[in-house]
């Protein structure tokens, strides 16, 4: 919680974005995930995202849990994910710069959720 919000960032403490988090996550749970490809933060890449979380392992659900990933489509080009936390949710708000915990937003549409490999 608090770092920095940047493009591409990996490291706590010094800037994540939220895929980033995404991995902070998948590492916290004992899930080893490969480096992710760059990619740009504008442009449809949903099909990409949906692949990469399949690929690492992720499958959907219906009924998310706490330290599940979900997926928002915050716009027809833009993707952000996100991990479910007892109280709302965790993610890299760009907005803020930094990472947050807070309610999910009601107006951000759910795309997807996505339980992490060997958790549940």
């Amino acid at each position: 919680m608090g770092t920095r919000f940047r493009p591409q960032g990996r490291v706590a403490g010094l800037g994540l974005d939220c895929i980033g988090v995404a991995l902070l996550a998948a590492a916290g749970a004992g899930v080893s995930v490969g480096r992710v490809p760059a990619y740009a933060l504008s442009g449809d890449h949903a099909a990409r995202l949906a692949g990469t979380l399949a690929l690492l392992g992720c499958r959907r659900v219906r009924r998310p849990r706490p330290g599940d990933l979900i997926e928002y489509a915050l716009a027809p080009a833009h993707r952000h994910l996100a991990v479910i936390s007892e109280t709302g949710i965790i993610h890299a708000h760009a907005g803020l710069g930094r990472v947050v915990e807070g309610p999910a937003p009601a107006d951000w549409p759910i795309a997807a959720c996505w339980a992490l490999p060997g958790v549940r």
